[in-house]
């Protein structure tokens, strides 16, 4: 049984009249009383009040785990909630966003062929962190286990960097006038890359707060980069600009697009 929780009942209504959810509360307490599994869908923010909410009402063989995009701050709110990382808590994060949210826009094979990370430290129940690797197997996914800072850092160099430049060249380019109704101009190479500005702000204010400072590390390396690039462009230095293009369609049409 699939039991929803949350604050908006209307969306909580759709998911059950849609099969997402077999029933629904908008009190936490039986939502979570009797559950075998808890799985936190909130932005980052917002997991430890949660935690916080639901721990009077669980019981010690209630598994939690969650969606967050931030490894080491979920270990350390369950920390701070719990005094210790509970045996049944196994943080994890499913790497299948889109730039859609909320119940609406759920969708029955979205872990099909992606990968979740999940990151078990060594206070953990061995058998709850095979049953969470289990279910998630079910909804083929490809489970892989990470250390928490390790993960931490992969991901703000490929996923939450990303983000971030998206947001802002949308941003850079509303902030200028001058160039018109820019975006009417705009084709498909645009729009692929700007594609997850369309993500929730909520959600990516909270990674950016809580992944700041391995965030930050690789906004400074982009940064440079981007230097490096401006002054071959500038000086008109085509064989090197060649060479760095060829180079990066070589590692995105190795390691991506024929993945």
């Amino acid at each position: 049984e699939v039991c929803g929780y949350g604050r908006n009942a209307e969306a909580l209504q759709w998911g059950l009249e849609n099969e997402v959810l077999d029933t629904f509360f908008t009190d936490i307490q039986p939502a979570v009383e009797n559950a075998d599994l808890v799985f936190l869908a909130v932005p980052l923010g917002l997991m430890e009040p949660l935690l916080a909410e639901m721990k009077p009402f669980i019981s010690e063989h209630t598994i939690i785990t969650d969606g967050g995009s931030a490894k080491t701050m979920m270990l350390q709110a369950a920390r701070n909630v719990f005094g210790e990382i509970p045996r049944n808590f196994i943080a994890g994060h499913p790497i299948a966003g889109k730039e859609v949210s909320g119940i609406t826009a759920a969708c029955k094979d979205l872990y099909v062929d992606h990968r979740v990370i999940l990151t078990p430290v060594a206070e953990n129940n061995p058998a709850a962190v095979e049953l969470v690797k289990t279910i998630w197997a079910k909804m083929g996914a490809d489970v892989e286990i990470m250390d928490a800072q390790y993960h931490d850092e992969v991901f703000a160099a490929t996923s939450h960097l990303p983000h971030l430049l998206a947001f802002n060249l949308v941003d850079l380019l509303n902030d200028h006038p001058e160039l018109g109704n820019v975006f009417k101009y705009t084709a498909g190479g645009f729009r692929d890359f700007t594609r997850i500005a369309s993500s929730d702000a909520t959600m990516w204010r909270d990674i950016s707060l809580y992944n700041n400072q391995a965030i930050v590390k690789w906004l400074r390396e982009y940064q440079a980069s981007v230097g490096k690039l401006a002054e071959l462009v500038e000086a008109k230095e085509g064989e090197k600009l060649f060479q760095l293009f060829s180079e990066a369609k070589e590692a995105r049409d190795t390691h991506i697009v024929n993945k």
